[in-house]
């Protein structure tokens, strides 16, 4: 027997599907199923954001355990394997991932089915834990309030000294973003952290010249 088949020998006996007992596909997809019913949970209670996607969250937790069956099937034969990854190779997924935190749950979940697809159950949970943990350590971090972004629209840029000191004398932090000056008018963007934002406010839209005050709110988070 030369190299060549020696090495043709060892990939075909590597793709066996004799190994692959019924047993331990069962155990396999089982013990991904529990850790994607988990990862599910964690998200739920994790997640931040303003509107929760019931159908993301599951969505995600099942694709444990379809990475997993995708990768039982990949061991059984190296046809099928050569051909999952053509087929996996021409998937293009175009959902837009908004929020970092989804990402890491969807990398997360993938992982999870590709380690218990190899079989290495101990290591699925042992990253649960640890990143349960991590998540939980890491949010305990404190930021301090987001600062708003105050506009004012003034009839003209003689009012910008009054406006100035108005906001000194009821912000605690400011930072002027965008000034804008056209005929008849003077647009201004500060960011502002206030501990009474609407008695800003209300001293701004009665201040002589003002046109119109607003205050919004951005989901960023401040450093400490």
């Amino acid at each position: 027997m030369n190299f060549n088949d020696a090495i043709k020998k060892s990939v075909l006996e590597g793709f066996s599907y004799a190994d692959m007992s019924n047993a331990k596909i069962f155990t396999t997809l089982i013990i991904t199923f529990l850790i994607a019913v988990y990862i599910f949970i964690v998200y739920k209670k994790v997640t931040k954001s303003a509107f929760y996607f019931k159908n993301f969250n599951i969505s995600m937790a099942i694709i444990s355990v379809v990475t997993a069956g995708i990768i039982l099937a990949m061991q059984s034969s190296i046809v099928i394997s050569l051909g999952m990854v053509g087929a996996l190779s021409i998937v293009r997924f175009r959902t837009a991932i908004k929020d970092p935190m989804d990402l890491l749950f969807l990398f997360w979940s993938i992982g999870t089915g590709i380690i218990c697809g190899a079989g290495l159950y101990k290591i699925a949970v042992i990253l649960a834990v640890l990143v349960t943990i991590g998540l939980l350590i890491l949010d305990l971090f404190p930021v301090r309030i987001s600062p708003y972004l105050l506009i004012i629209n003034a009839d003209s840029d003689d009012r910008e000294d009054d406006i100035l000191a108005l906001i000194q004398q009821n912000a605690g932090y400011y930072k002027l973003k965008s000034k804008n000056i056209s005929s008849g008018s003077m647009d201004l963007i500060y960011e502002t952290r206030s501990k009474n934002e609407k008695e800003l406010v209300n001293s701004l839209s009665h201040l002589d010249g003002v046109l119109s005050v607003s205050l919004l709110s951005h989901d960023g988070e401040v450093k400490n």
